[in-house]
Formats: structure tokens, C-alpha cells, sequence
């Protein structure tokens, strides 16, 4: 027998096989058989105010990153690990990085291809990602980052950037992506390890804990690198990073919590006095609302005059002026609400500044006494009333940081407060923070906890607060 007419014949029976059960299948896989198969991962989160922020297809447990940072220069090399957990099958997926010049890329130890689009960067791992197993992206990079602006917001500069004496991070709500790629979203949280390298007599403050400060060199000259923990999960826009050169005020409170202020060199008493009622905040939002949600906290202040105050986790920052004792509360108060309980979408930013707007406002309640805080929040409400203040849920990101979201925000739960009495009141805010605490919620989530303990109509009196473009009458009227 010919060999080759017999395979030929074979190679027709089989693909005449093939046919028949390919056209019984109706050339189609099981729905399960597709699911399977590796997709690309979104590039965007689909987030209403910003849609290209974060991206599918995998959730990050840590980012391990190390800098060695030329201060004078503004320049970094740096190298991280990235561990995710896939939460679907990958052929490709997303990071967000804006700027500086990549060195190499793996995806779990082997070369990947990667493309960059603006501020994505787009990963095809030689091997595709499985569902529900983790993997882990390797990156080592350099530059001199560049810092964002967001005109939509009114903020100039943001992200990496320098001030007289040094550099700071301060991100909110987009700008981490341009010193270290990312899954750029609230929604998606992580621990953090940071090893920073930094020429002497330069320091380094970052979130989370001091866990070691090492001698070493940079091009043959004195160095130190320090090494920080943030352990509790962490968004991505309260990092920061601070290298100047700083008088480190350090306590402990009663609770065992450490506290750490970094003030520069030239700072006044003054302004450092700005920061003595820390520890009296903190027992007074642990009363209330628990214990404090992380290991450490303090404040830094920056060499740059600015007009804001940043809660970045567990060191707010400041401006070289300090900040009202008002401010310094709202600011500790973020680190409930806000950093430990983290929006999921940029429209629920009301659930970060209308509560520390309020806790704020109920710090004037403890000190100045209810009379004082009455007239606060009269005077508050008259001000909405004479600017006809919309709603507090930002329709576009113009509107972020808007008296709305602080202030009609803070009056939506001051009548919720009026409503159900201070019991039931702190019930509702303390449950809230339990269930929630250390991930992202949304407006929903907070709504079911008011439903749960106060019922329908509470419900329906804070969704007129939040979503009706007219004010509301004041409680009382």
C-alpha cells in the first residue's frame, strides 16, 4: 500500500469526522468552554467620572517598591513587585503609568511584551493568566517623573513633583500613575512596602511604619535607605512619598498608637503647636468610632505654599502655614473615612468629605460647646441656601471638591442626625465603619446600614439630601 495514499485517506475520513461533529456543535463552544478562554482585560474601570482609571481583570494584594532617588537631579531608578490574583482568564491587561522609560518587564519571572498608550501600559504575558491564581509583574524603571495636571479638577500639578528642599507625592485623585504604575482606583486596594534610597542628610517619609533605616552609598557618598509598611490595604491616590530634611517629633498615644510628625527645619513652635490636640482627636473619633483603623499616624509639612491639606494614609499632609484646628480634624477624621473605608467610584467622594466635613464640625460641638456648633451649622446651611448648592454627588469632575460634596454632604448627615437622635445616629456611622472597614464602598452600602437601623423613612430623607437638586428645608423650619 502506498503510505502516502493512506494517510491521505485517513487525513479525509478525519477531517470528514470533524465536520460532522464540528456542524453537530453548531461551530460553537459550551458557554463555560468560553468563558475560560484568556480575554483581554479592560483597560478602564468604567468609573462615571473617570472612565480610563484602573483596569479589569485582576485584583492587587501588594506593591513592593524601592527608589533610589538623586534628589538634586529629581530623577529615580526603581524597581517593583506587583502581586495580583487574576479574576479572570488574561491573554493581556492593563497598568496605569504615565511617563518615566521602562528596563525590563516580566510577568511570573518570564519576558513579557508590553506596548504604552498614553498613561496605560499594555502587558502580554508569554504565558496567559488562569482565573482565581495569583501571579506577580516585575518592573524595573527610570526617569525624572513629570507631574499631571487635571484641569477638570482646578489642580495644577499632581503626583511626583518637587518643593524647595525636596520633592513630595500628593496624588488625589489620578496622580500616583506618574511615579509608580498601578491599578490606578480606589476600588482596588493593597498593602504597600516602600524602600527608599536617598542621598544623606536627606530624609524619607511615607505611609505606614518606619521598619528600618540602613546606612549605604550612592555613587561613593553617604546614603540611607528607609523602609516603610503600610500593611493595612491602601488606594492608590493616599500614597506619597516626602524627602526633605526634617525635625521628627515623635509619642505614643494611650491607645498604642504611634505618632509621628515631620516638620522642616525652619518650622515655628507655632506652627507646630497647630498639631497638639492630635492625640485628644484621636480619643474622641475612637469613641465613636472605634479603634484607629491603622499602626501610626502624624502629619508632614511641605516647603511649598499651598492652599490645601491632603489625608494621605496615616500622614496628612499640610502646608508650611500648618492648618486650623478644624482642618487638622478633618484631615484625622479622613483616615476612617476615606482611607480605611475608601469610595468605590469617584461619584461617592461624598462618603470621604461630607463625613470628615462633619466630624469637623461635631469637634466644634466637643470644645466650643452645642451653641457654637449650632450657629456653625446654621451659618453653613445659609451659605448652601445663597450659592443654591446642587447635590452632593459630583456629576462631573469639576465638581470633586465642591462645597456640595464637603458641606451638603456634612449637612445630609447632620439631618439624618437630627432625625434619629444621637444614638441611633452614632449606631448607624459606627456599623457603617465596622462592615466596611479596610475596603471600598459605595453610596448603596451606606444607605442599607441606615435602612437596617432606622428604617425607610431615614432612608428617604437622606436620598433627598443627596439627590435633590433643591435643598432641602432646614431641620426645624
Amino acid at each position: 500500500m502506498n503510505l502516502s495514499r493512506g494517510l491521505g485517506l485517513r487525513a479525509c475520513l478525519l477531517v470528514g469526522l470533524s465536520a460532522l461533529l464540528l456542524s453537530a456543535c453548531q461551530f460553537s463552544l459550551p458557554p463555560a468552554a468560553e468563558n475560560e478562554l484568556p480575554q483581554l482585560g479592560a483597560p478602564g474601570l468604567g468609573d462615571r467620572l473617570y472612565p480610563g482609571l484602573g483596569n479589569g481583570g485582576y485584583d492587587v494584594t501588594r506593591y513592593d517598591l524601592s527608589l533610589t532617588v538623586d534628589v538634586e537631579q529629581n530623577s529615580l531608578d526603581a524597581d517593583i513587585r506587583i502581586d495580583a490574583v487574576a479574576t479572570q482568564a488574561l491573554s493581556r491587561f492593563n497598568l496605569d503609568f504615565y511617563g518615566l522609560e521602562i528596563d525590563a518587564l516580566t510577568v511570573n519571572g518570564a519576558e513579557a511584551e508590553y506596548a504604552r498608550a498614553g498613561s496605560e501600559l499594555q502587558i502580554t504575558p508569554a504565558v496567559p493568566l488562569t482565573e482565581s491564581v495569583p501571579f506577580q509583574v516585575q518592573i524595573a524603571y527610570h526617569g525624572t517623573p513629570e507631574p499631571l495636571t487635571d484641569g477638570s479638577v482646578g489642580i495644577d500639578s499632581l503626583g511626583w513633583q518637587t518643593q524647595p528642599g525636596g520633592i513630595y507625592a500628593a496624588s488625589e485623585p489620578n496622580g500616583s500613575m506618574n511615579w509608580y504604575p498601578l491599578n490606578n482606583h480606589p476600588s482596588d486596594k493593597a498593602a504597600y512596602t516602600f524602600s527608599v534610597t536617598v542621598p544623606a542628610p536627606y530624609q524619607v517619609a511615607m505611609n505606614g511604619v518606619l521598619t528600618a533605616q540602613t546606612a549605604t552609598e550612592m555613587d561613593g557618598k553617604a546614603a540611607v535607605t528607609y523602609t516603610w509598611e503600610m500593611a493595612q490595604p491602601m488606594a492608590g491616590y493616599l500614597t506619597t512619598i516626602q524627602i526633605n530634611q526634617y525635625d521628627v517629633e515623635t509619642a505614643e498615644t494611650a491607645a498604642g498608637v504611634d505618632l509621628r510628625n515631620y516638620f522642616p527645619a525652619e518650622t515655628p513652635e507655632s506652627v507646630r503647636d497647630d498639631f497638639d490636640a492630635t492625640e485628644e482627636m484621636l480619643a474622641y473619633l475612637e469613641a465613636r468610632l472605634g479603634p484607629y483603623p491603622f499602626d501610626a499616624y502624624g502629619v508632614v509639612l511641605l516647603t511649598e505654599d499651598v492652599g490645601w491639606a491632603l489625608e494621605t494614609q496615616t500622614l496628612s499632609i499640610f502646608p508650611p502655614r500648618g492648618g486650623p484646628e478644624h482642618t487638622v480634624m478633618h484631615e484625622l477624621a479622613h483616615q476612617w473615612f476615606g482611607n480605611s473605608v475608601s469610595p468605590a467610584t469617584w461619584e461617592d467622594i461624598w462618603l470621604n468629605e461630607g463625613f470628615a466635613s462633619y466630624f469637623h464640625l461635631l469637634w466644634t460641638e466637643e470644645t466650643d460647646g452645642p451653641e457654637a456648633f449650632q450657629t456653625a451649622m446654621t451659618n453653613l446651611y445659609l451659605q448652601l441656601q445663597a450659592t443654591e448648592t446642587g447635590s452632593p454627588i459630583p456629576a462631573d469632575p469639576s465638581e470633586l471638591f465642591g462645597r456640595a460634596v464637603y458641606y451638603r454632604g456634612a449637612w445630609t448627615l447632620h439631618a439624618l442626625r437630627l432625625a434619629t437622635g444621637d444614638e441611633q445616629f452614632f449606631a448607624i456611622l459606627r456599623t457603617y465603619y465596622d462592615r466596611h472597614a479596610g475596603g471600598s464602598v459605595t453610596t448603596a452600602d451606606f444607605l442599607a446600614v441606615v435602612d437596617e437601623l432606622a428604617g425607610a423613612d431615614a432612608v428617604a430623607l437622606v436620598e433627598a439630601w443627596l439627590y435633590d437638586e433643591q435643598l432641602p428645608a432646614m431641620p426645624g423650619e
